[in-house]
């Protein structure tokens, strides 16, 4: 999962690519854990790129895109959000992998 690095780069990816945004932080313990999934989660759905967006490090985005509960995920397709997944609940495996599947169907 590739970490973004700035607001200039959110706004690219977004309008051109197929891209997963998860919003998390380091010390959010319900993003800690869904780590050990990600990895299978990212190979089982390589149509999109995955980003890791850091919570506090883009804390005006998360307010812009209305993202107030961590983890929480967005989807993009040909330069629009298509699905998000966004609460301050925990996920499993298998809500995040729905959301994708979701996601997926805007192709």
């Amino acid at each position: 999962m590739e970490k973004l690095k700035s607001i200039e780069e959110f706004k690219e990816v977004s309008s051109k690519e197929a891209a997963i945004f998860m919003f998390s932080a380091g010390w959010c313990p319900d993003c800690r854990v869904i780590e050990p999934v990600l990895p299978r989660i990212e190979a089982d759905f390589p149509s999109f790129t995955f980003y890791y967006v850091d919570r506090d490090q883009f804390i005006d985005l998360c307010a812009e895109l209305d993202i107030f509960g961590i983890p929480s995920f967005l989807a993009y397709v040909d330069g629009k959000e298509v699905e998000r997944f966004v609460s301050k609940d925990r996920k499993t495996q298998e809500e995040i992998e729905a959301f994708l599947t979701k996601a997926e169907s805007h192709f």
